[in-house]
């Protein structure tokens, strides 16, 4: 594929698709391990996601191995690699914790962070000594609408590829929302179940795993469960008065020490192999303006060649997503150029090709009058959320801190 042939597919085109078959590393029928998800109800147990899908005119027990929003940062992970290596030139936002003092907290970009150029963190710093919402671009971001996308574009063009949200603009969460252009997802197919316990409420009974994960720790200090501690804010000790005030009994296994008995939980899957499906929409693109004729065209280009970077940079990083979730490709698959009347000739794009077509498309936009800085848009965090992080890495340290809010 070359840029004038990639800027017509996404000016006429339906999608560029690719659908990639992918066994365990261990081989076809080794044990894998989804990711898995907290108990709906009280004793049932952590859990995978199952789903009955359409594969080939059939049903088939399909499981979640990596969701659209965890490939999604995935794929953001492996653009700022790229960045980071020098391979690739891409618009983003940072802010810069390097004079904070923060332990292990450098920066923080548009990239990773969790709603992208509309997150909290961007918002609670300043540019320029101002909130960042309320400086010039902060100003260009809060007013842009898919008609007229130029904000992004020009400040984090990522966050129009993977989907945006300015959930905390004007009209209590009515700010524009850019959908995602490119949806990317994994999931085992033909997975081995068995029927789970009945719902005490409604009789209905849920499908889990036939795989079983088992667990256990031989304590090699031989600390018996009998040994009576005693635990505290302070710590722990073996009375009561030296643990300190508020100190109640507790087992050893309450410190970290002593044997864990053995378990078996219904967890980890078989499967007859994975997929991993990838679909960059054209069609999403083309509700994206950036000012009208040759800049129309010339930032759609940018965001395919964009997201076909995303795709084949995660592919020369493998397929390790979690421990004892390593895929790996059951034959290379290309891509596919799905035109408007259904067809999908084959298209080649390896990873020169791929960061050739982006370089190209970048001269181009900025051909048409984009303008796309070489260099991040740089903030620098409030006190105030400096302040709040420090307090939580303290808290942390001293075991107090409670899990991190998710509301």
């Amino acid at each position: 594929m070359d840029y004038s042939t990639l800027q017509n597919a996404a000016q006429t085109a339906a999608a560029l698709r690719r659908k990639r078959v992918l066994q365990p590393v261990g081989g076809k029928g080794d044990k894998i391990y989804p990711p898995t998800y907290p108990e709906e109800r009280r004793g049932q147990g952590p859990r995978h996601v199952f789903e009955r899908r359409r594969i080939d005119d059939r049903e088939a027990w399909c499981v979640l191995l990596d969701s659209v929003q965890s490939q999604a940062n995935r794929l953001e992970d492996a653009l700022l690699t790229a960045l980071r290596e020098g391979a690739i030139e891409l618009p983003y936002v940072t802010v810069d914790f390097g004079d904070s003092g923060l332990a292990g907290l450098s920066e923080i970009t548009s990239l990773d962070a969790p709603h992208r150029v509309y997150d909290a963190i961007l918002r609670d710093s300043l540019l320029d000594g101002k909130p960042f919402m309320k400086s010039p671009l902060g100003l260009r971001l809060a007013e842009a609408k898919p008609g007229d996308a130029t904000a992004l574009l020009e400040a984090s063009p990522s966050a129009l590829l993977f989907g945006a949200w300015h959930s905390t603009g004007g009209g209590g969460g009515l700010g524009a929302k850019f959908p995602r252009c490119l949806v990317s997802e994994i999931i085992a197919i033909d997975v081995p179940v068995e029927d789970g316990p009945a719902d005490p409420r409604t009789g209905e009974v849920e499908v889990r795993t036939a795989g079983r994960r088992t667990g256990s720790r031989i304590d090699p200090l031989g600390v018996l469960r009998k040994v009576e501690v005693f635990k505290s804010p302070d710590g722990w000790d073996v009375t009561k008065e030296k643990a300190g005030k508020g100190a109640k009994a507790a087992r050893p296994s309450e410190i970290n020490h002593g044997n864990i008995a053995p378990t078996v939980q219904p967890l980890g899957i078989t499967c007859d192999h994975a997929e991993h499906t990838a679909v960059l929409s054209f069609a999403g693109l083309r509700r994206l303006g950036f000012g009208g004729g040759a800049k129309d065209v010339a930032g759609r280009a940018l965001l395919a060649a964009l997201g076909i970077v995303a795709l084949v940079e995660q592919d020369a990083y493998g397929y390790a997503l979690r421990s004892r979730c390593d895929l790996v490709c059951d034959g290379l698959a290309p891509f596919e150029l799905v035109r408007q009347d259904g067809t999908a000739p084959r298209v080649d794009i390896d990873r020169t090709t791929a960061r050739t077509l982006y370089a190209e498309a970048l001269t181009a936009a900025r051909d048409a009058g984009l303008t796309l800085p070489s260099s991040p848009v740089r903030l620098t965090p409030q006190d105030k959320l400096v302040d709040i992080v420090r307090r939580s890495q303290t808290l942390a340290l001293e075991g107090e801190g409670g899990d991190a809010d998710a509301a």
